[in-house]
């Protein structure tokens, strides 16, 4: 069975609760992927999370690491993460970058998937920061290098532009709205196959012996809102997006 790693989609949040003269903390972990991944699985893909904070030093770093999956996703989590394990942030010593490996183990057969949120793409104040990271090169869009978020609270409508397509194919007539998503362009070789209010949703893209995709908005709340995660249609969009991308494949 080809095997599928999806990178981030996790965070750990701390609240102070102030209650009259006295005031606590609290900690909770949460996770934006859950339902992606079960619709991965209704469609036969499995899918390994790696929670972002093990991202920084448990991500595969080589080629030859990266090898062990068919598909690699990338979802709200950011550059630094993937730069600065704590061999380079507290010791000061040399590595790998795994955002070169990425993209030499994408054009050599692999399947990249970026999707959206805060930190994707640009994303928030442009914290994300991929612009300018090695993986520009292979994804089949341009980005934008300032704040790159449309946030759309009043629903953006979601267009098949490319019927052709097989992920076209499993886009079952109209969907839900989404609230929100990161705006790039594709680039010229790129195949736009969805939009979203005339941006682009789902661009594809063949990169050397690999593929490369997008997905610009979210994969959970709070930009895919719950009507669209529970739409008949989010879980044959999903499995056909990773298929496409190679997760169909016997490893």
């Amino acid at each position: 069975m080809a095997r599928v790693l999806l990178a981030g989609e996790s965070w750990i949040s701390q609240s102070t609760h102030f209650k009259g003269f006295d005031s606590f903390s609290s900690t909770t972990f949460e996770t934006g992927a859950d339902a992606f991944i079960e619709a991965a699985r209704t469609q036969g893909i499995e899918i390994d999370q790696m929670y972002a904070h093990d991202v920084p030093d448990r991500f595969p770093r080589t080629v030859e690491a990266l090898s062990a999956y068919d598909v690699v996703i990338l979802s709200d989590i950011g550059y630094n993460s993937f730069v600065l394990p704590n061999s380079v942030w507290l010791r000061g010593e040399r590595t790998d970058n795994p955002l070169v490996s990425l993209v030499e183990w994408t054009r050599a057969g692999g399947g990249l998937m970026m999707a959206g949120g805060y930190l994707s793409f640009q994303g928030f104040q442009a914290r994300a920061n991929f612009a300018r990271s090695p993986i520009a090169e292979a994804l089949p869009v341009d980005m934008l290098t300032s704040d790159d978020r449309a946030e759309t609270p009043q629903g953006a409508v979601c267009r098949v532009v490319a019927p052709e397509h097989e992920i076209a194919a499993a886009w079952p007539g109209e969907s839900p709205q989404l609230l929100g998503y990161n705006v790039v362009t594709p680039k010229p070789d790129a195949q736009v196959v969805a939009t979203v209010d005339d941006d682009v949703l789902i661009a594809t893209r063949e990169f050397g012996q690999g593929r490369s995709l997008v997905w610009t908005s979210d994969i959970g709340p709070h930009w895919c809102p719950t009507e669209f995660l529970d739409w008949d249609g989010f879980a044959p969009v999903v499995g056909s997006m990773l298929r496409w991308l190679g997760a169909g494949r016997e490893s």
